[in-house]
């Protein structure tokens, strides 16, 4: 037999990779990349990554490499080449560069399972118009005039519900997805939203998995249950469009993509809808989690907190909702929020790749490399925050909790800025509200924060609850207040013979 021909053709193919790296090696020496480690062959950096996120340290690889690297630094991680950029400027560059010299880039697995036709994965003009669609229905005066209402009657209704141990993190996931449902396509909470979050969570297991049902039990579990989702979205999908044809409309989302002038598919809108049920399962739940675990360890802000909060409840009825003005009318907890937002990091960071070779701060980022704007790396520096890694809400009671709007970015920015940002700081405010007004809790058991591969509590957060009482009258007995002495909290009791007694924390 002669193996002269297949003989051939692989020294081939192996002289011609060997030449494509050769070629590439070459070009990358004669660029100025930014300065770095690219690690064992294939594998990269990503060893390193994995591991130094388990620990507690929010930020250990990126810590690292600034010290040895400085602010922009050159590594391999998950298969591929990489610049992490830890600072603002080039942050913010990357961010309004969109579209023109960055794409955006996610891994194949959240890609599968959102859909092609999701908003994280649109681009140009399509994306352009979908995103200000997005934030035309979660703006404040559309929160104002309709969304609100719903938020309050949610929470509440949730919340009246809890036992005497509940585990924080399921129950905040619980009200979201209730809350983003109710938005999107108007379905209240009930067997039908129960079971489609049933098969979510399995759809978000697979997110951070290899993307091969062969070699993965958990994607091949996500795919399923994804098709489950697709399937019953589908349905209401088809139902609303023979509604719409017999003159019934309703005012969500959904009567929204119906209505357009996308004339989308079915397969477009389930895409769409599929991905918004997501980002509101994810996100806002864990920050709820992470702002009471916070105040939990800092009985001074949690204090604050009540006090401002008790003196909304003390002008309403108990059974009465928040209307728009108690929501203007919670400076402190603004505060909280901003500084969970700092501290949690819920996204890290975000991901783009280079659509051709870039110029940024003296270095050259490749065309096709990828590059990292890190938000938490910023957020947790002490050049920008004092005592960066210290939960303190009354930083940002000054408006001086940052120096430029480059620097707090927890929403993203550009063109992707989040476009449920103000949605999901009333969400937390409301819930907060309603929580501090009604509970006093104790953590269940000692419970830590974990990084990898996303900002979360290792055991949910379970808690111990307890019923406040209600007592009209024990504002007039016992006032509570606090003030701030330069950086120092300080609390004051008065109590009816005017006594003040001081104490400063």
């Amino acid at each position: 037999m002669d193996f002269s021909i297949p003989l051939f053709f692989t020294i081939l193919c192996f002289s011609s990779v060997l030449l494509l790296t050769i070629i590439r090696t070459t070009r990358r020496r004669r660029l100025r990349l930014p300065p770095g480690n690219l690690g064992l062959p294939f594998v990269g950096e990503t060893l390193q990554l994995i591991s130094a996120y388990k620990t507690e340290n929010p930020e250990p690889f990126i810590d690292e490499r600034v010290k040895r690297f400085g602010t922009l630094f050159t590594t391999h991680v998950f298969g591929e080449p990489t610049v992490f950029s830890v600072d603002p400027e080039t942050n913010r560059f990357i961010l309004q560069n969109e579209g023109k010299l960055f794409d955006c880039d996610y891994p194949g697995s959240i890609a599968n399972l959102l859909g092609k036709h999701s908003l994280l994965l649109m681009k140009g003009s399509l994306h352009k118009r979908m995103h200000s669609l997005t934030m035309s229905f979660a703006n404040s005066t559309i929160i104002k005039d309709h969304l609100l209402v719903d938020i309050d009657r949610l929470v509440r209704l949730n919340l009246e519900s809890w036992a005497d141990s509940v585990l924080l993190m399921e129950e905040a996931k619980k009200i979201t997805f209730e809350l983003t449902v109710k938005q999107l396509m108007s379905f209240d909470p009930g067997e039908w939203t129960e079971n489609l979050r049933k098969e979510y969570v399995l759809v978000i297991e697979g997110f951070f998995t290899v993307p091969l049902r062969l070699l993965s039990s958990t994607y091949r579990r996500a795919i399923q249950a994804r098709t489950k989702v697709a399937e019953a979205l589908i349905l209401v999908v088809r139902q609303r469009r023979k509604e719409r044809e017999a003159g019934e409309q309703k005012n969500d989302m959904l009567e929204a993509l119906l209505a357009g002038d996308g004339n989308f598919s079915d397969e477009q809108i389930v895409d769409f809808l599929l991905a918004l049920l997501v980002a509101g399962y994810e996100t806002t739940p864990t920050i709820m989690t992470l702002a009471v675990k916070f105040l939990t360890e800092n009985p001074l802000a949690l204090a604050q907190l009540k006090e401002e909060h008790d003196r909304i409840r003390e002008k309403k009825s108990k059974s009465k909702a928040l209307e728009w003005t108690d929501y203007k009318s919670m400076p402190f907890t603004q505060c909280v929020v901003n500084e969970t937002l700092r501290v949690a990091n819920i996204i890290s960071g975000v991901f783009r790749r280079a659509m051709t070779d870039v110029q940024i701060k003296g270095y050259t980022i490749p065309k096709g490399w990828k590059v990292f704007a890190s938000f938490r790396a910023v957020h947790l520096n002490q050049d920008y925050f004092k005592d960066a890694r210290t939960f303190n809400p009354w930083r940002w009671q000054s408006n001086s909790g940052a120096v430029s709007h480059n620097v707090f970015t927890p929403f993203g920015g550009g063109p992707r800025l989040c476009p449920g940002y103000e949605l999901g700081r009333v969400e937390l405010s409301v819930f907060l509200h309603h929580l501090v007004t009604r509970y006093s809790w104790v953590p269940a058991e000692k419970d830590k924060l974990v990084f990898f591969p996303t900002t979360r509590t290792q055991k949910r957060y379970p808690i111990n609850l307890q019923r406040r009482p209600i007592c009209i009258g024990c504002q007039k007995l016992l006032n509570v207040s606090l003030f701030t002495d330069g950086d120092t909290p300080s609390l004051i009791v008065r109590s009816v013979a005017k006594v003040n007694l001081s104490f400063n924390l």
